[in-house]
Order: C-alpha cells, then structure tokens, then sequence
C-alpha cells in the first residue's frame, strides 16, 4: 500500500457525487499476485469453465464462494485499504455479501447494464444498501472490458431496463487499484477485446440488516469459519446487528465459533446505550 493516508471524506464526496470512486495503487503488490495465482490454481483444481448464461458471461470464469477456497482470500474483506471506506458507507456493523471472481477472456461481449440492488423492492433513490468493492486484479482497461458505468445514475427513480442503451465511462484502473459503486448505480462488464484475460475479484458487502448475496454460514464449512480472523468472521455474519438482529437463543454467533460474545445484545444494554447509532456517534 502506498505510503500516505487516504482521504475518506473526499473519496466519500467523490462517491455521494458519481455513485462510484477509485482508489489507485493501494493493494500490494505481492497480494495482486497472490490473488491471481490462487485464482488459477481453484480454476484448475475445480475444472471450472465458461458459465452458459447471458448475464454471467459465455466467456466469463466466475468463482463463486471465494472465502471457502483458502487464507488467500481472507485477506481481501478485512484490508486496511478497503474496509474503513465501506465501513464509512454502510457503518461498522455491515456483512460481506459475496466474495467472488469474474474474469472476462478474449471476445466476451459486454453484459447488459444493470443495477446491483434492482432486486430489493423498495423505492428509489436510497442510501446505499450495498457497495461493490472490485479488486483489479490486472489492469482494467478500455480494450480489455473496464467495467462500464454510469456517473449519477444511483440518484436515479428506477433501474434501467435490459435493452438500454446510455452513455458509460469505463473504470479504468491499474492493478492493484479497488472500485467501490453504490448499489444502485448503473453499471455493467465491457467488452473484451484484447488478447489477455481481464481478472478481478468482486467484494460484495451489504448492510447488517440485509440478506447476504451469498448464504456464509452455509457456503463456508464451520470448521473453516473458525479459523478465520476475528473481523472476518463478524463480516460474514457471526455477529448481531445493533444488539438485535442474527442472535441465536439470545447469543451472539460468534460463540458458536468458540470466541467470546461480543457486543451485548439489545436487552442486555442499559437504557443510555440500548439505540446508540454508531454512524452518529462518529
């Protein structure tokens, strides 16, 4: 990571402006390298081939899952280039949706423009209930199918239709750089048309209050959840939202994992403390 602090609130501007926002060079070197080694080796192991849909790409690898294929991926939700700015968006108690790679190859088209959140019935514009977190994993490029966005579009009423047809720019960042979009932005994969592979991973989070893209307690075996990072294991929804949400038989989950509970449960707060907002409170 770049010596230097990043400055959250412009970023945040930045991003309450555009819907999306990069942050350049933050992920090391030596970890971009990491990530694309441990990609290929999971698409080897797993014979994994070209998803047949649309949506996903006929020459699109995905991985879905990515936390249950080894400690290389746990470092990805948890790292001090990416978790304070979602954190930021969302507040501290937020969940990992899904973590998960698509990588385009040669002569993928490019995906219809959609929107992450158009699924979740409530009215439009909003805040942001989920922010996507996109590692370049290699350059993203204009030739190579940069992912195509619509600057202002998460202000938008409705969510564009399959068949739209709108001006985009392309997120073009080195590797190594991270692409957060709000939830409602328009946005969509580029076209492929270099000659190399495009790799990156999609870090999902979500609100505390919301469901995860991805089932974590029943995608990740329990015996792999407990050796994960304690914050990790928090994001993946070992944890109770404002001392409420997600207890099981009055217990925060996290025991279940053999850690001690964490913060108190709702019923368990005295009355100064039982609707702390911690957003506000920062």
């Amino acid at each position: 990571m770049p010596k230097g602090k990043i400055d959250l609130d412009a970023k945040y501007a930045d991003f309450e402006r555009d819907g999306y926002v990069i942050f350049e060079n933050v992920i090391e070197p030596d970890l971009v390298a990491e990530i694309k080694d441990a990609l290929l080796r999971v698409e080897r192991d797993n014979d994994m081939g070209f998803r047949d849909t649309d949506f996903e790409g006929k020459r699109t690898v995905r991985i879905y899952n990515l936390l249950a294929h080894g400690p290389t991926f746990w470092k990805i939700p948890v790292h001090e280039a990416t978790l304070p700015f979602a954190e930021k968006v969302l507040d501290e108690e937020l969940q990992v949706s899904s973590v998960s790679s698509i990588t385009l190859c040669p002569g993928q088209g490019a995906q219809p423009l959609h929107a992450d959140d158009q699924l979740i019935p409530v009215p439009k514009p909003h805040q942001p209930f989920t922010l996507n977190c996109v590692w370049a994993i290699s350059d993203f490029t204009e030739e190579n199918g940069a992912t195509r966005l619509v600057p202002g579009s998460h202000k938008a009423s409705g969510m564009p239709d399959y068949d739209i047809d709108c001006d985009t720019v392309a997120g073009e960042m080195p590797a190594g750089s991270v692409l957060f979009w709000h939830g409602s932005l328009w946005h969509a994969g580029g076209t492929n048309r270099s000659q190399d592979r495009r790799f990156c991973v999609a870090n999902y989070y979500c609100a505390g209050f919301m469901r995860q893209q991805e089932n974590q307690q029943l995608g990740i075996p329990l015996d792999e959840a407990r050796k994960f990072p304690r914050r990790l294991q928090e994001l993946c929804g070992y944890s109770v939202y404002r001392g409420l949400y997600g207890h099981v038989d009055n217990e925060d989950p996290i025991s279940m994992l053999g850690r001690q509970d964490g913060s108190k449960l709702i019923w368990q707060r005295g009355y100064d403390e039982m609707y702390v907002d911690k957003t506000a409170a920062d």
